[in-house]
């Protein structure tokens, strides 16, 4: 398992707590410092099975910068969000995890945390 954070966020404090404390394997990747490529944005999306514009903090002051809550949503500018996001990595929502089983989730509730260790079967409960 690993987690997509920056150590700034309180979800992503909340959410290592979480992991920490149902003693969960899994590594640390801080986003900020080792940005995903578009090809890490598009395998992750396709475990959350979610949609670029769908894990887009689209409020963040670079969004309104870029104008990125105007851009449409549809599968032609799929790329451009990709893109977008990984030259813009502040842009992405946190935490993410990658879960063992092939999935991943955004871990911004207890219960997506928990859910994540499940799908890595180390949920012993």
């Amino acid at each position: 398992m690993e987690i997509w954070l920056n150590p700034a966020c309180s979800k992503c404090r909340s959410a290592v707590d979480l992991l920490n404390e149902e003693g969960a394997d899994y590594t640390v990747r801080r986003y900020l410092e080792q940005p995903p490529t578009a090809a890490e944005l598009r395998e992750v999306l396709g475990r959350l099975g979610l949609e670029p514009w769908d894990i887009t903090r689209t409020r963040e002051a670079e969004a309104a910068e870029l104008g990125i809550g105007g851009w449409e949503r549809t599968d032609a500018t799929r790329e451009r969000w990709i893109e977008a996001l990984a030259e813009r990595p502040r842009l992405i929502q946190r935490p993410i995890i990658t879960a063992d089983d092939g999935t991943a989730l955004v871990g911004r509730s207890e219960e997506a945390v928990r859910e994540a260790v499940a799908r890595s079967g180390r949920d012993d409960r």
